[in-house]
Formats: structure tokens, sequence, C-alpha cells
């Protein structure tokens, strides 16, 4: 092992990050208050952790480009999830079993143990019979600087049977005597998770699938995550081979005894197309947080390219954190962080507002903010309403509720002239009286949630500076709005 190389490595990637990011900074497709990188490539959220006082946010990195490469560790804290210094990158390629050109440190996660941080994550390599991947660690006594592992990888294969190609993105965390690591994985083209513990985070031993699946969730399962809620677990994921979900949960109960993991409830976190891999973490307050990747895998250049945002400099942010609530039947709603009212500016309230085919409703002019709404169901008489979000004369991103089909559009093949294709997904309405919609606008990007946070849909829109028209219509009936409160949202990322 060279932590000299290292060293070198993650010099080289500060360079070009101080080279570029002033510049990149002025895009003027970059968000205000999602998380993003200074500049180049981001996907998964790793290594998310609350440690010395500080909210720690590690993410896959390119900082050579604005698409994907040899992945690094980029690392920034925070004292709220919303306003960030960025550190030093905290892993770089440097050792044989993670240092490849279309290889790297792969996703993995964060644990605080006798003081120090450790990362677990996958390092992907190529030595000509094709790609490898293994669990590795990674250690620090101030939370910035990292050491690998001498001995690495700790996981050098998968069981006999699983392919070492999938085999990647290590959920870590402690129970009783034992620290526990979960990974995604495949054998005979079916995804599972496979769990492993160990006494001290360096020598683990195979301990059982805790889920695969049969077909019903695909063939691979990326960024496994693990968690205790109540008096139930989660094993959340995104699928490969399923194609509409991007994130699952299921919700039942673990035997540590066995290692096995037993479900009853399903559900999706998000129905947009851009939440992807999700990752949870438990803070000071006792909240379990999780944040995604905001863009999914599909636009990838074999489909399409690396949107619009790449002439910038940049590529990829993460979703609003949001705080995982399980719910009295055992499903799980996901509430954006409360730190978000802090960044509101003034608040704009409307009450009593009708909206018919002749009168739309002007909500704001604005391209950065936040909205809620109380619809009075009992009242309205149309039978589906639509936001139009981030409009000019030629474009708008259109997101309809079909009351009387209890299903929610979100269309965006008109938002930008780049982006196409229309997410959808329930109307649960049990409360046939009110219906509560709140939504946020970034520069890039649109989140919807309603159902009590148990429907959400995210999505990018990459509109230009002069889609600033937002509007609430009906094409028959009337739609009767109790309130609606607005407020634009200071700027957080430089």
């Amino acid at each position: 092992m060279s932590q000299e190389l290292l060293n070198e490595n993650i010099k080289k990637a500060q360079e070009e990050i101080e080279k570029t990011k002033d510049k990149v900074s002025e895009g003027k497709m970059r968000q205000n208050y999602h998380f993003m990188a200074q500049q180049g490539w981001i996907n998964d959220p790793n290594g998310l952790i609350y440690y010395k006082n500080k909210y720690h946010f590690f993410y896959q990195y390119n900082p050579y480009d604005a698409y994907w490469g040899a992945m690094h560790w980029g690392h920034a804290i925070s004292d709220d999830m919303l306003h960030w210094e960025y550190l030093p990158v905290a892993l770089a390629p440097s050792e044989p079993y993670d240092n490849h050109k279309e290889g790297g440190c792969f996703s993995g996660s964060a644990i605080e143990h006798d003081g120090k941080l450790y990362l677990v994550y996958t390092g992907t390599t190529n030595y000509g019979d094709g790609f490898i991947q293994s669990q590795c660690l990674a250690y620090s006594e101030d939370g910035v600087h990292f050491e690998k592992y001498e001995n690495n990888p700790i996981i050098p294969h998968p069981p006999e049977g699983y392919d070492e190609s999938n085999f990647r993105d290590p959920k870590v965390w402690k129970h009783g005597d034992y620290f526990y690591l979960v990974c995604g994985s495949k054998k005979n083209n079916l995804a599972s998770a496979l769990l492993y513990r160990s006494k001290d985070l360096k020598n683990w031993e195979f301990f059982n699938v805790l889920a695969e699946s049969r077909g019903e969730f695909g063939y691979m399962w990326e960024c496994p995550d693990f968690y205790e809620i109540g008096d139930k677990h989660v094993l959340m994921f995104s699928p490969m081979g399923i194609n509409e979900r991007t994130s699952v949960y299921l919700v039942g109960d673990m035997n540590y005894d066995t290692g096995k993991f037993t479900y009853t409830n399903v559900g999706q976190i998000d129905y947009g197309f851009d939440y992807y891999a999700p990752q949870s973490f438990l803070d000071s307050k006792g909240r379990r947080i999780i944040v995604g990747w905001a863009n999914a895998w599909d636009w990838m250049p074999w489909w399409k390219d690396w949107g619009p945002s790449f002439k910038e400099g940049w590529c990829g942010f993460f979703d609003l954190p949001r705080e995982v609530v399980l719910c009295p039947d055992n499903t799980l709603k996901f509430v954006p962080i409360k730190e978000i009212e802090n960044i509101r500016k003034e608040e704009k309230c409307i009450k009593e507002i009708s909206v018919t085919k002749e009168e739309q409703f002007n909500c704001i002019e604005s391209d950065c903010f936040e909205m809620e709404m109380d619809i009075d169901l009992e009242s309205t008489t149309a039978d589906k309403f639509s936001l139009l979000l981030r409009c000019n004369e030629n474009n708008k991103t259109k997101v309809t509720f079909d009351l009387k089909h209890q299903m929610l559009y979100f269309d965006r093949n008109n938002s930008d002239n780049w982006s196409e294709g229309i997410a959808r997904g329930p109307l649960i309405l049990k409360d046939k009286k009110n219906m509560k919609i709140r939504a946020f606008v970034d520069k890039s990007s649109i989140e919807v949630y309603t159902d009590d946070y148990k429907t959400n849909c995210s999505c990018n829109v990459f509109a230009d500076s002069s889609q600033t028209g937002n509007y609430i219509v009906t094409d028959e009936g009337c739609l009767n709005i109790r309130e609606i409160k607005m407020w634009e949202l200071k700027e957080t990322i430089k």
C-alpha cells in the first residue's frame, strides 16, 4: 500500500478543483439550495454521518470532468445540511484493488468507532479478466485525512456463485457485539443483499443472505441500506431491471440470531425520474435521515448524453434530505428536513382561492421557491388539476393531480427542450376532505410531495432563466384551495 500515492492523487484532484471551481460556480443551471459538488461529476451519496458535531457528506466524484470516470470520494461538512464547507477529497484511486480508469473507490458508508471515522467502500478494478469488486476499509483520526487499511480488501470476493463484478456498496452498522455490513450482489441473474459480520471492522465473515429477489425486484440491488426504526427494520435499495422503480423500501423484522430479514410491507421512496441510491444515517436529534442522488442511469451516454449542465462543467446533485417516519400501518413517509424553514424569505399567503378553466391562479414569479397548498376536496368539483411550473411562452413543466383516477403525473416533455418523459405515482387520498401538496423548485429541479409525504416525485428540469412563471390550472370544474403559502428560498450553495 502506498499512502504517498494516495496523497499525491488527492493533491492532483484538489489542484483540478481549485483550477475550475470559480468558473463552474457561475453556471446558470447550478442549484441554489440542493447539495452539489464545486465542479465535476457526482453521483451516489456515500458515508453520510453525524461526526464530531458536524454533518459529513461524502459522494461519488470525478473531479476531472463533468461525466462519470474513475471514482473518488468528495467530502463536505455542514451544521444544517444546507450550508456547506468543502473539505479535501477523502479517497482517490491508488491501489491495485481500486486504481483503474473505469473503476476506483465506489460507493460505501461510514461508522464511528473508538473516536475514529471509518469508511467502508467498494474497490473496483480489472486485472485483465473482467471487473472485480471487493470491500475495502479506510480510517481517519480527524475526519478529514484518511488512510487505507494495509490489509485491504477486507472482503475480497463474494460467496461462491455470486458475480464478482456485481458485489458493491457496503452499508455498515453496529448491533450488540458485532459490526454488520450488507452488500448488493447478483446470482443467477437475481438480486441479493449479502450480510457479513465482524468484531473489529477488519475481519469479516459471511453470515447469511439478508434478503433476495425471486424476480420481482430485479437482477441487482445497488446501494442497499438497512436500519431500525421504531420496532421495525427497513431494507432500502435501488433495483436494476424493474423499469420505473428507482428506490424501493421493505419494512419487516430482523432476526440477528440467523441473519435473516423478513418483510411484510413494500413501498417506493420517490416516483420521479431522479431519485436514486438513497443512503440513511442517524443524526444527533435521533432522526433517521435519507439523501438520494438526483439523477438516474437511464440517460447516460449510451442512451442520450451527459445533460445540459455538462457544458457548465458540472453534473449531478442530491435531492433534499428527508426524515424517515414509520407510520402506524408500517409504511414509511419521507418528510423534508425542518431546517429548510430557516432559508425561507418573506411569506406570501393567500386564502380561499377558486381555480376554474377561465381563471387560472398565478402563484409566484420565481425560479427558486417553496409552496404549500391546502385543498378542499369536499367542495372541489374538478376531476383533475395541474401545477404549471417553470414556465415561459414556450416551455413548462406540468404536474397533474388526477383525483378521479387517483394518479399523479409529472410531465417534463416540454420542460426545457432536453428532458423528457412522464413520471407517475399513486394518489392515496385517504382523507377525502383535504389534500395537501408541498413543492420545492430550484434552478434545475422540482420536488413534489403529497399524500402526507408518501407520494413524492423528484425530477430534474434544466429550465432557463426566463422560465419563472408558476400557475395552477384546471380544464373543467372548480378547484377550491383553502390556503397557499409561498416562500422564495435563500441561496446556500456557492
